[in-house]
C-alpha cells in the first residue's frame, strides 16, 4: 500500500501523548496521534482510583497548554503539608510549603486524561486516529515508517512513542529498558475519615506495608485517597476480602491518625514496576511519558516527568525545519536524562530502604528520618525536588 506522509506521528493517546500533540500544535507543528483504544474510552475516561500529584512546574506546563482551566474546581486538591512516618514511631519527617501556597496539587487521573483529550479536540493541527494499532516500525536517517494493523503505512520525519512503560513501540525501535519489579502492588480507594486531613499527606512506612493518605480537599476536608502498598501475594489475598473485612484491617493499621474510617469508593489494584529506557531517542524517533521513564509512585514524579519531557521536546522542535533532526533529538535525550535520572535512582533507593524489613534497615531509616528533619537545608532541597522547583529551566539550543 502507498505511504501517507505526516508531519509527526505520536503513538499513544494517554495524557502524555495528547499533551505532546498539543504542545507541538502550539509550536505550529501538525501531528497525528495513533491509539489502539476506541474513541469513547478517550473522550469519557473512567475513574481509575489514581490521584496524581502535580508539582509547580507540572501545573505551569498544563496552564501553558491551556488545559488547567478545563478542570472543575473540586478536581484540584491542594497539598500543603506532608509527614513521613516509620513504623509505629511517633517522630516523623515533616514538610510544609514554606513561602509557597502549597507543595503541589492532587488531580484525579481520569480528569487529566479528559483535559488532554479536550485540548487535542480544539487544536486543528492535532488529528487523533483511534483503533489504530501499530504492528511495525522502520527507522532510517531520512524518515520513519509505521505499519498499522491491516497493512496501512504511514511515513513521517519523526515518530514519538508515548504508549506506556511497557511500550511495544520502544521495543520495535530496538530500545531496551531497565525494569525493576518491586514484587509489590498497590490497592487504591477513596476513604472518608472522622478527622480533617488539613490538606496534609501522610506517608506511613509500616512493617510489611506502606500506607499513603492523599488529601482530597477539593471534594471534602474529610476525604482522602488511600494508597496501600503490599507484597503482591498479600494484595491479591486482600482483594478477595469483603469490603467490611478490608476496611477493618485498614482501620487497625491506620493507628487512628484520621479517626474512624468509611469506604467512599471501590478498590483498584495495580502492580508496581519501574522502568527507565536505555535511550530516549533514536534516528527519527523519541520517547516521552512512561515510555521513557515509569516511576514508582512514592515520590510522585511519574506524570510530572512526562510533562517535563513534553515541554523540553516541543521547545526544541519549535521553529526547526526538520522535526526529526538528529542533533535536536540527541539534545532532548540528554536533557531529559539529566532531569530524571537522579530522582529515578533516588526514588528506588528510598523504596529499597523503606521496604527492607531487616532490623538494621529499620534502625537506619529511623535515623535517616531523624537526621533529615533536623537539617533545614536538606529538607529544603528535598522539598524543591518534590515540588519541581529545583530545576525549572533548560537550554533549548
Amino acid at each position: 500500500m502507498p505511504d501517507t506522509t505526516q508531519q509527526v506521528l505520536i503513538i499513544g493517546a494517554g495524557p502524555a501523548g495528547l499533551s505532546m500533540a498539543c504542545a507541538l500544535a502550539d509550536a505550529g507543528i501538525a501531528s497525528t496521534v495513533l491509539e489502539a483504544s476506541p474513541e469513547a474510552e478517550l473522550a469519557e475516561p473512567r475513574e481509575d482510583g489514581r490521584e496524581i500529584a502535580l508539582t509547580h512546574r507540572g501545573t505551569a506546563i498544563l496552564q501553558d497548554l491551556q488545559a488547567w482551566q478545563d478542570l472543575p474546581p473540586e478536581a484540584i486538591s491542594p497539598l500543603r503539608q506532608a509527614r513521613v512516618f516509620n513504623g509505629t514511631a511517633p517522630q516523623c519527617l515533616h514538610f510544609d510549603s514554606g513561602q509557597a501556597e502549597r507543595l503541589g496539587s492532587l488531580v484525579p487521573n481520569h480528569w487529566l486524561r479528559r483535559i488532554a483529550w479536550l485540548g487535542a479536540e480544539r487544536r486543528p493541527l492535532v488529528q487523533v486516529r483511534t483503533q489504530a494499532k501499530v504492528t511495525a516500525l522502520e527507522l532510517s536517517a531520512a524518515s520513519a515508517r509505521l505499519t498499522l494493523e491491516g497493512g496501512e503505512q504511514l511515513q513521517a520525519p519523526l515518530v514519538i512513542a508515548a504508549d506506556s512503560r511497557f511500550s511495544a513501540t520502544r521495543r520495535l525501535a530496538g530500545i531496551g529498558a531497565e525494569m525493576r519489579d518491586f514484587g509489590r502492588s498497590v490497592i487504591l480507594c477513596r476513604i472518608e475519615h472522622e478527622k480533617p486531613h488539613e490538606d496534609q499527606a501522610l506517608e506511613c512506612f509500616h512493617h510489611g506495608h506502606t500506607m499513603a493518605w492523599l488529601p482530597l480537599g477539593g471534594y471534602s476536608a474529610q476525604l482522602s485517597s488511600l494508597v496501600l502498598t503490599l507484597p503482591t501475594d498479600l494484595a491479591q489475598a486482600q482483594l478477595a476480602w469483603s469490603e467490611e473485612q478490608w476496611l477493618a484491617w485498614v482501620q487497625q493499621h491506620s493507628q487512628g491518625r484520621l479517626g474512624r474510617l468509611k469506604l467512599a469508593g471501590s478498590r483498584h489494584h495495580y502492580p508496581l514496576v519501574a522502568t527507565y529506557a536505555h535511550r530516549f531517542a533514536a534516528p527519527r524517533f523519541a520517547l516521552v511519558g512512561d515510555a521513557a521513564v515509569g516511576m514508582h509512585p512514592v515520590t510522585a514524579h511519574g506524570y510530572n516527568f512526562g510533562l517535563y519531557g513534553v515541554q523540553c521536546l516541543a521547545s526544541l522542535l519549535a521553529g526547526a525545519p526538520d522535526p526529526g533532526d538528529a542533533a535536536l533529538l540527541t539534545h532532548y535525550a540528554a536533557e531529559h536524562r539529566r532531569t530524571t535520572w537522579p530522582i529515578y535512582q533516588g526514588t528506588n533507593a528510598v523504596v529499597r530502604l523503606f521496604t527492607d524489613e531487616r532490623p538494621p534497615a529499620r534502625l537506619l531509616r529511623q535515623g535517616v528520618l531523624a537526621v533529615a528533619d533536623r537539617l533545614p537545608p536538606l529538607k529544603a532541597l528535598i522539598t524543591r525536588q518534590l515540588t519541581g522547583q529545583g530545576r525549572i529551566g533548560f537550554s533549548a539550543r
